[in-house]
């Protein structure tokens, strides 16, 4: 009986003490000042007052990352341990790679003898980072992605795809008979339309090393090959960027979208240029909201003829022509 009596007591003593540590913690997240409430600045390290802004902290211990995480790929791609891997890379960016600053541990420079030491490092690093012909090869057709993708600005998705796409051409021996630059341009133009990128064949040949004849060739195989199932481009990919670079209203481009969408109802749009279409769209929209656009200015954004302007614009016309012909009578009755 006496044992239980101690029990409760050093139970109740317990309790207690954990309610005047509740107590105590509650009054420390009070401002002593107005007595608002207390928050932390994790961006700052402080923690401040909600009602007056009074810093009652600073300088607070910084306890994990600033970043949160839902799953373990956002967790890997976030960490600051190492790079994350990427396809980009001929060996994923798991190697190392000696720096060409010409400074010591303690940013010192370097002798001449060091400096011709290091010279040769580098350049025996640089021969072992490739093991084989395939890995000379893929890192050579991957920089060439790199240069063409940075020089049509794509984003870095579009520019994994196109690895991936060129390693498997790699991977199920497509290359033999077949340029490396040519295999690498059709890579990038299928990842660009794989992402639905608005870039055409003639902007993507413009700035690979091979013709256009070798660069439509190669995408036809590795696409028939890789089983890619890519369809044809949609015009309205073209129409935001068209708009942008002609400074057209909101309204011209939505009426833009409106004249593509009856084509593509009546297949007319079937067998025609995706962009000769949708520059024809805005110059068509543009006539339609007193807009004026001259064919020049077409064509030069969107880089075709103005007879290819003129042809689409009056198809555009005829079909939307006949679609309000058609519906003008239900829905007069």
């Amino acid at each position: 009986m006496e044992g239980n009596t101690r029990i409760r007591a050093h139970e109740s003593e317990a309790q207690h003490e954990r309610t005047a540590d509740e107590t105590t913690e509650e009054t420390e997240r009070v401002c002593p000042e107005c007595g608002g409430r207390l928050v932390e600045d994790e961006a700052h390290g402080e923690t401040v007052c909600s009602e007056c802004g009074l810093v009652v902290e600073e300088d607070e211990i910084d306890h994990g990352p600033e970043w949160r995480a839902f799953d373990s790929a956002e967790r890997d791609r976030k960490k600051r341990t190492g790079a994350p891997t990427t396809k980009m890379m001929h060996d994923k960016g798991l190697s190392s790679q000696i720096g060409w600053q010409n400074k010591d541990a303690y940013g010192n420079a370097l002798s001449s003898r060091k400096r011709q030491q290091m010279q040769r490092l580098r350049t025996w690093d640089e021969r072992f980072r490739t093991r084989n012909s395939k890995e000379r090869n893929l890192k050579q057709a991957l920089g060439e992605i790199e240069r063409m993708a940075s020089a049509l600005g794509v984003p870095g998705d579009v520019r994994e795809t196109a690895s991936v796409i060129y390693r498997r051409a790699l991977s199920e021996d497509l290359l033999p008979g077949r340029s490396i630059e040519g295999i690498a341009t059709a890579a990038l133009y299928a990842g660009i339309r794989q992402t639905g990128l608005p870039r055409s064949v003639e902007e993507v040949g413009a700035v690979s090393r091979v013709d256009e004849m070798e660069f439509k060739r190669a995408y036809r195989y590795i696409n028939q090959e890789l089983d890619l199932e890519i369809g044809p481009p949609n015009p309205q990919q073209y129409v935001s960027r068209f708009a942008s670079d002609l400074d057209v209203s909101e309204e011209t481009e939505r009426r833009a979208r409106e004249l593509l969408k009856t084509a593509e109802e009546q297949a007319v749009h079937s067998g025609k240029g995706p962009v000769g279409l949708a520059g024809a769209a805005l110059y068509a929209a543009g006539v339609l909201t007193n807009r004026k656009l001259t064919q020049d200015e077409v064509s030069e954004v969107a880089e075709v003829s103005n007879v290819t302007i003129r042809n689409r614009y009056h198809e555009l016309m005829e079909v939307a022509e006949n679609t309000d012909a058609n519906t003008t009578p239900a829905a007069t009755a």
